[in-house]
């Protein structure tokens, strides 16, 4: 479990260190990298969202209305394509939660709605990044509380609809990670991690499937 945590510590400090360090801002298209970044309260909130987008659509409405320290940076960065990377690191309370998600996206509607309404420390974070195809990596990392739940979720997926719904709704330490990732086709990998009570539950499920209808509704409600 460590190795996952410290995976997702990284892909944040790799998030926000090309979307720091990018300074070309959006291009190449219409209406990408808006309503970022408001509403925060405390210290280092809603920070690197919205940066370096392409296409159409993209990174839009990320780390708002956050509370506490470090929540809801780095996420909607670097995609391309339409209606990738939005709405993702809102309404967070505590400390670490909701940052870097939806980034590095291509295609179409991947990598939004993750990483919101978390509360405690460390969740939510790295998830719906580096989907390829359609409707994939959506709705991972939401309404976890405690710390280190619902991370590295819905990563990776091409074809369409893979990857969505997991790592929501859990409750304790480190559940609910690493669900939903590198699939291949349709509907694999969904609903996988969610509402867990305690330690350590509903991890590594739901991964690297081919095909349709494969890996999902594993490690829920324990």
């Amino acid at each position: 479990m460590r190795k996952i945590l410290l995976a997702a510590t990284a892909l944040v400090a790799m998030t926000a260190l090309a979307a720091a360090g990018g300074g070309g801002g959006n291009g190449g298209g219409s209406g990408n990298g808006n309503g970022n970044g408001n509403g925060n309260v405390g210290s280092n909130n809603g920070n690197n969202n919205g940066n370096s987008n392409t296409g159409s659509n993209n990174g839009n409405n990320n780390g708002n209305n956050n509370t506490g320290n470090g929540n809801g940076n780095s996420n909607g960065n670097a995609n391309s394509g339409s209606d990738n990377g939005n709405g993702n690191g809102n309404h967070n309370s505590g400390s670490g939660n909701g940052v870097g998600n939806g980034n590095g996206n291509s295609g179409s509607h991947n990598g939004n709605g993750n990483g919101n309404g978390n509360s405690g420390s460390g969740n939510g974070t790295g998830n719906g990044n580096g989907n390829s195809g359609s409707h994939n990596g959506n709705g991972n990392g939401n309404g976890n509380w405690g710390s280190g739940n619902g991370n590295g979720n819905g990563n990776s997926n091409s074809g369409s609809y893979n990857g969505n719904g997991n790592g929501n709704g859990n409750w304790g330490d480190g559940n609910g990670n690493a669900n939903g990732n590198a699939n291949w086709g349709w509907y694999n990998g969904r609903h996988n991690g969610n509402r867990n009570w305690g330690s350590w539950n509903g991890n590594y499920n739901g991964n690297t499937n081919r095909g349709w209808y494969n890996g999902s509704d594993n490690g829920n409600y324990n």
